[in-house]
């Protein structure tokens, strides 16, 4: 394989969490593959997480749930992009194919857009795809009651039946419709404990608590400037709260990337998601977690955090009041379990490796 064309959801920052390490690591094991990257996802996001060089195709290849909000899903709107999305399918699939031929690719690789698998299936191309979810069972679980949704299910099934493999990395939601499913470990791109530096670049005592606020990438924003002071807490948040509170500091004032304050911080505040949640297990950092209770992969994630280190669920109306000192005092008082070994990035890419 001399060439990988490379699908990556635009949905929050997860997919991309997911992915990078797996590029990563088949760039060690062959750098003479070129990876040709097709995102929505800025350029600047891309090279904090990738290690070799690539090519940047700055668009869509996959329709997304249209979210409200980093916890809820807007479903007129969602419908309506779906409705488009798989309007003329079979064209699209064509066009698609012929891009693939115009680039000169030898593979495909998707995490985890159904059209370039479909579009690969078309051309000849081996395809491989990796998530801890499928569009598909999302799109069922939310709008699976539709009258056009059993033609759009049927062409979500069958682009992702035609991989050769689809590599669930632990957790992930069951799949069991997808006969190609294959299981393989925690995929995660664990950050550097840089404590001390962060400390001192924001001109915290030793004594204080850091603890990082991320939401995966989609806005969210309570009212943190109403948020009461908790003492020795300082809490890290994104850059758009611009909240004015003496106990947070915006995360572009760390000079860190993202990874390296989670594994730098004492605490996560965060939603359901893969990327976070594996993060923070491989680094041993515990997470409070708002629910997300009609996402349907939220069980399985929450399940293994629990299992794998120190979590704790809270409502999501203390996130808007910042009612955080007990849960915060809970979390901490828990057992520590060592960090999980989040290796299954070496094993998807020896698979990718082996597609011809």
């Amino acid at each position: 394989m001399k060439r990988l064309y490379v699908a990556i959801s635009h949905h929050g920052l997860g997919h991309l969490a997911q992915t990078a390490p797996v590029l990563n690591a088949l760039h060690a094991l062959d750098p003479g593959i070129g990876f040709v990257l097709r995102t929505a996802l800025p350029r600047a996001a891309l090279d904090l997480r990738l290690a070799m060089p690539f090519e940047h195709l700055p668009a869509a290849s996959d329709c997304n749930l249209v979210m409200h909000d980093a916890i809820r899903a807007d479903l007129p709107a969602s419908l309506a992009a779906y409705r488009d999305f798989h309007r003329d399918w079979p064209r699209k699939v064509a066009a698609e194919a012929e891009q693939l031929a115009d680039l000169k690719v030898d593979a495909v690789f998707s995490n985890v857009g159904y059209l370039p698998l479909a579009a690969a299936h078309r051309a000849g191309l081996p395809a491989a795809a990796m998530c801890s979810l499928n569009w598909a069972d999302i799109f069922r679980h939310y709008l699976g009651h539709e009258p056009e949704a059993c033609a759009i299910l049927d062409q979500m099934a069958a682009a992702y039946a035609g991989a050769r493999a689809f590599l669930r990395p632990e957790p992930a939601m069951p799949m069991a419709d997808l006969a190609n499913a294959v299981a393989i470990p925690p995929v995660a791109q664990a950050g550097r404990n840089r404590r001390s530096e962060l400390l001192e670049r924001l001109g915290l005592a030793p004594a204080d608590r850091l603890v990082l606020v991320g939401m995966g990438g989609i806005g969210y924003r309570p009212p943190a400037e109403r948020w009461p002071r908790i003492p020795g807490v300082v809490f890290l948040a994104p850059d758009d709260w611009q909240a004015g509170h003496s106990g947070l500091r915006a995360l572009h004032e760390t000079g860190m990337v993202f990874r390296d304050v989670l594994a730098s911080s004492d605490a996560l505040v965060t939603k359901p998601g893969y990327g976070s949640y594996a993060e923070a297990a491989a680094t041993g950092v515990p997470v409070l977690h708002i629910p997300r209770p009609d996402w349907p992969e939220a069980p399985y994630l929450n399940r293994w955090l629990a299992a794998n280190a120190r979590a704790l669920e809270i409502r999501e109306e203390q996130l808007l009041s910042g009612e955080l000192a007990a849960p915060l005092a809970a979390l901490w008082d828990l057992p520590t379990p060592s960090p999980v070994a989040a290796d299954g990035a070496q094993a998807a890419a020896r698979r990718l490796r082996e597609m011809r």
